[in-house]
């Protein structure tokens, strides 16, 4: 695949020195996360650092995450991703096949629809709204999708705007059906103790997986390996997958940063442009998996709450902790309803969007990390 053209950054500061776009990145960068972070908004380390990154590249900055940072920062979500694979998840797999696959295969059928109308209505491009819409973890989605020709940073655009509108309607909703008003959620403790075999096993297990990854072509392979390797580790041979907060909070800072300095001013101009459509595809599957709730409801028994959580399209980590401090919910059935759906849409993504993309008569797009 032939690698897109950086876009030429001109503006205030594209005449200025590295070290001053830099310092201007992380300025901004603490600002607003730490502001998203003290009103709770949802997955703050990745969406405030790509905002802030997208504000400075449309200042003209020229600077960009190395990637050998941006490498490891993705086999870190790798290694996130593959220890919330926990056995008793799986194991309630075989309890509740009937409604997994009911539920998934509904969801991605309704997700790869909207995708189809606005890839086929041309309001973006091939496989990116496919993706886009996937209904699973967003930050595996834009992985996953930069390495199948889809433009991840709208991929990115598409998915971290759900996740806002997922979990601020998920939270609304728990608060109003139940009293939550008493429970605090973990305050996160980010420089806590850190036992170092732990950390080097865990770190040797993602090199491992991240090299294994590239070495067999993976795609997106520092991710996919890592995730990988952390699943059999933990699942197999009972390796706990131990990582600090602060390594994996720079993870997605670095994540966040390989995404929004990529923006340039004309693909802005294409996000915008695109806002109403991508608004009304979101709330579209959002009212999709509320019905998809209520049948579960009706024709299982299980508890309204219950159900919407775990239909909820996207925002996986966001809905463990809603589901957390929301009383007299199932939370391994949410669990298991949201993982069964992001390893159905990991393993099958890739050739169900190549096949939507090519129903809808569009061309892939070259955009890609």
């Amino acid at each position: 695949m032939t690698e897109p053209i950086e876009p030429i950054a001109i503006g205030p500061l594209t005449a200025r020195s590295l070290s001053f776009q830099w310092l201007c990145l992380a300025a901004i960068t603490t600002l607003l996360t730490a502001a998203m972070l003290a009103v709770a908004l949802p997955a703050a380390l990745l969406i405030g650092p790509m905002l802030s990154a997208v504000l400075v590249g449309a200042l003209g900055a020229t600077v960009r995450v190395p990637t050998l940072v941006f490498a490891s920062a993705q086999a870190m979500v790798g290694l996130v991703v593959g220890s919330a694979l926990e056995p008793a998840v799986l194991a309630s797999f075989a309890d509740i096949w009937p409604v997994l696959l009911l539920t998934v295969l509904a969801t991605v059928s309704a997700s790869s629809l909207l995708g189809w109308l606005v890839s086929r209505w041309k309001i973006l491009p091939g496989t990116t709204a496919v993706w886009g819409s996937a209904p699973g973890a967003a930050t595996a989605m834009v992985l996953m999708a930069g390495a199948f020709g889809a433009d991840a940073r709208l991929v990115a655009f598409m998915q971290y705007l759900r996740v806002i509108f997922v979990t601020v309607a998920a939270a609304l909703i728990a608060r109003l059906w139940v009293d939550t008003s008493g429970v605090e959620v973990p305050e996160t403790v980010w420089f806590g103790p850190v036992d170092p075999a732990s950390l080097g096993i865990t770190l040797g297990i993602g090199l491992l997986g991240a090299l294994a990854g590239r070495l067999v072509r993976l795609p997106a392979p520092y991710f996919v390996g890592a995730f990988v390797a952390a699943a059999l580790a933990h699942n197999g041979f009972g390796v706990p997958i131990d990582l600090p907060p602060w390594l994996v909070g720079a993870s997605y800072v670095a994540v966040g940063w390989t995404i929004g300095l990529k923006f340039d001013r004309a693909l802005l101009a294409t996000a915008f442009k695109a806002l109403p459509q991508v608004v009304l595809s979101i709330l579209a599957l959002m009212a999709f998996c509320g019905g998809l709730a209520w049948f579960l409801h009706w024709e299982w028994g299980i508890d309204p709450l219950t159900a919407y959580l775990a239909t909820s399209p996207g925002g996986m980590d966001s809905v463990a902790i809603i589901a957390a401090a929301s009383q007299n919910v199932n939370i391994s059935f949410i669990m298991a309803l949201q993982m069964a759906r992001f390893l159905f849409v990991l393993l099958l993504g890739p050739p169900i969007s190549r096949l939507v993309a090519r129903w809808a008569g569009g061309r892939q797009a070259t955009g890609s990390f």
